[in-house]
């Protein structure tokens, strides 16, 4: 009989996380050298880069160890009910839910962000019309400043939808400044 299982604690867990981000910041560098891009990275870059070049920003390039930091934390948000909550860490954040078994793919993910948001956003006023934050993940998509971006997915417990988590470095959305 195997033995019982452990859980591991809250902060316990949450400990790692923030140990993993450490990690994860230190090591970014290493992505230009010798590291092979997957083809879910190129799907996740075209969207995202098609956005950037309507507005005149310069293209992301795709890092491993934003793509590595996201993927804990989606796997941590799927694994608690797949609530969008921000890990409120050193990186800009774009959170996506879909519900039911539906495919979710990377371009029908960056799509949802850049379709429904860039209309609401204005750049003569740089308002967003709707919610507060209505197009916070649009901005950040588009944020000048921003040059590297890591995503992924995973689905939720139960199969009840896939959650998406889309990491940005140096991260955007700053207040009072315009995106490009």
């Amino acid at each position: 009989m195997p033995p019982p299982r452990r859980r591991v604690p809250i902060g316990v867990a949450t400990l790692l996380l923030v140990a993993a981000v450490a990690l994860l910041i230190f090591a970014d560098g290493a992505d230009a050298r010798g590291y092979r891009q997957s083809s879910q990275a190129s799907r996740y870059l075209a969207p995202h880069n098609g956005a950037r070049r309507a507005v005149g920003a310069p293209p992301l390039a795709w890092s491993a160890a934003l793509e590595l930091n996201a993927r804990v934390y989606a796997l941590l948000r799927a694994r608690t009910g797949c609530a969008l909550v921000h890990s409120h860490g050193p990186f800009g954040e774009n959170l996506f839910y879909g519900s039911g078994s539906g495919r979710w793919t990377p371009e029908t993910v960056v799509g949802a962000w850049v379709a429904k948001e860039r209309a609401m956003y204005s750049y003569g006023s740089n308002t967003c019309s709707g919610a507060r934050g209505a197009c916070g993940h649009y901005t950040q998509i588009v944020w000048r400043g921003t040059t590297k971006v890591g995503c992924a997915m995973a689905p939720c417990a139960g199969g009840k939808g896939t959650i998406a988590v889309c990491k940005y470095n140096p991260p955007g959305n700053y207040v009072g400044m315009k995106p490009y």
